[in-house]
């Protein structure tokens, strides 16, 4: 096989793909306890969630399930840096929300 064709296995894709919401979900706990560390030293409750889907309807659906009362995320990437660039839609998460939005940009 050459290129992208290895996809092509019904078996290989779904095995690749639980490989990388593996990867994905280790990543995951790794920021999610460096996050409950500063919120404890800090007295914060916190309390980490981990979804897959769709960014924004994810974020919204796991806001009303808590009943935040506030959203924080960061800004868009800029065009040309690298990383992964965020899915969410603005708008629409925005018109989803029950409770208020901070778009938190760092110095």
């Amino acid at each position: 096989m050459q290129g992208d064709d290895w996809l092509n296995n019904a078996s290989t894709r779904d095995a690749f793909g639980r490989y990388v919401e593996d990867l994905l979900g280790r990543d995951a706990a790794r920021e999610f306890a460096a996050v409950e560390k500063r919120c404890a030293e800090r007295g914060l409750a916190y309390r980490a969630l981990l979804r897959y889907g769709e960014p924004t309807a994810c974020l919204a659906a796991a806001a009303a399930e808590v009943g935040a009362d506030l959203v924080a995320i960061g800004p868009p990437r800029p065009k040309g840096e690298p990383g992964l660039k965020s899915r969410i839609d603005l708008e629409r998460l925005v018109r989803a929300l029950r409770c208020p939005l901070l778009v938190a940009c760092g110095a």
